[in-house]
């Protein structure tokens, strides 16, 4: 190859490299930006083109034409990635501007949940009992025979002891079905000497009922105790008074009806006035102005002797009480399965706060 093609060579790889530099630098967008790229610097962009005729150059000018070639390509290359930071930014800095935040405009609302209505019962009953100076004991649902009935005065042949009424897993351990195992426990660890037992045990418990509009397989229950010198059935009386007052209202009036359980003696049966009518009766009531809320009774001698205590000298009450059933009359609530469907619409309806 003469001088005159040499310098021909050149002067195109010198002009590719004007050509590539102007194009870079009017690029818009990185799209254009890299078309430019795969036009200047591809396996068929022309400064591939330009460099085959290097074949013909001598063995000299071989070299310093390849260096003046790979000096132009590195510069397009920096050119290309410079120029590609610089749309990068602009395209970040546009997109920022398009999503400002105005920081001074109200937020979205979120909407917070709230305790399950049968929790939020439990929450008032163990509140209340606290500040009567009340201890919680919550125990596990999975219990002994021994404590569960045994140590409740339920012999071997009482009939909620039968298949069909409890869950057992074995002969000697069942899902329990109260929560007064915990009295029997509690009454066997505590000291007298430094005080009566004041105890609530609230929780779930089991038993082998047909689901209906009054009836569940699993519900809730909240046993209270007290163990002590001098505990009378007016004392009974005065606390359950107490109950009612903070659940259902001041108005309500509280009686006890004679009945019968295993665990307790005197038993009774207690009941308020119906909230709705005030005692005048109406459908709730069935029209007898009183609703049925609970079981009580002054503590069996035979509880208190199987756990230890001396019933010549200690007495007590104790009663047990159904969240669930209580939230079905203070709400009006006719099925109990309403409260286990999960249906947000129903249970939104009742505002921890009402």
């Amino acid at each position: 190859m003469d001088e005159e093609d040499k310098m021909g060579l050149r002067e195109k790889l010198e002009e590719l490299r004007k050509q590539g530099i102007q194009e870079i630098k009017a690029s818009a967008d990185l799209d254009h930006l890299n078309d430019i790229r795969v036009k200047m610097l591809g396996k068929k962009g022309p400064l591939t083109t330009v460099l085959r005729g290097m074949k013909d150059l001598s063995k000299e000018e071989r070299p310093k034409v390849g260096k003046f070639a790979n000096e132009i390509r590195d510069e397009l290359t920096q050119a290309l990635e410079a120029k590609k930071a610089e749309l990068a930014t602009a395209r970040l800095n546009a997109k920022l501007a398009a999503e400002t935040l105005d920081v001074t405009l109200p937020g979205t609302p979120t909407v917070q949940g709230q305790p399950h209505v049968i929790q939020q019962i439990i929450d008032q009953l163990v509140d209340l009992f606290v500040g009567m100076g009340y201890q919680v004991a919550v125990g596990d649902e999975v219990e002994q025979d021994e404590y569960n009935f045994e140590r409740l005065n339920l012999p071997k042949d009482h009939p909620a002891r039968d298949m069909q009424d409890t869950f057992y897993v074995t002969p000697s351990v069942l899902m329990r079905t109260q929560t007064s195992p915990m009295q029997a426990r509690m009454m066997e660890k505590h000291d007298f000497a430094n005080g009566p037992l004041k105890m609530i045990s609230p929780g779930k418990v089991y038993r082998r009922d047909t689901d209906d509009a009054t009836h569940s397989h699993q519900f809730h229950q909240v046993e209270g105790l007290v163990v002590g010198e001098h505990v009378t059935m007016a004392d009974l009386k005065g606390t359950l008074e107490v109950v009612a007052k903070t659940l259902f209202g001041d108005e309500l009036a509280v009686r006890l009806r004679p009945s019968y359980f295993p665990f307790t003696e005197p038993s009774v049966e207690a009941d308020i006035t119906c909230f709705n009518c005030m005692g005048q009766g109406c459908a709730i009531c069935k029209h007898t102005g009183w609703l049925e809320v609970l079981g009580a009774g002054m503590v069996h001698p035979n509880v208190l002797k199987m756990s230890g205590v001396d019933p010549e000298v200690y007495g007590g009450f104790a009663f047990g009480l159904g969240p669930d059933r209580f939230a079905m009359i203070k709400y009006g609530v006719e099925d109990i399965r309403d409260f286990y469907q999960n249906d947000v619409r129903f249970l939104n309806q009742f505002n921890q706060k009402g």
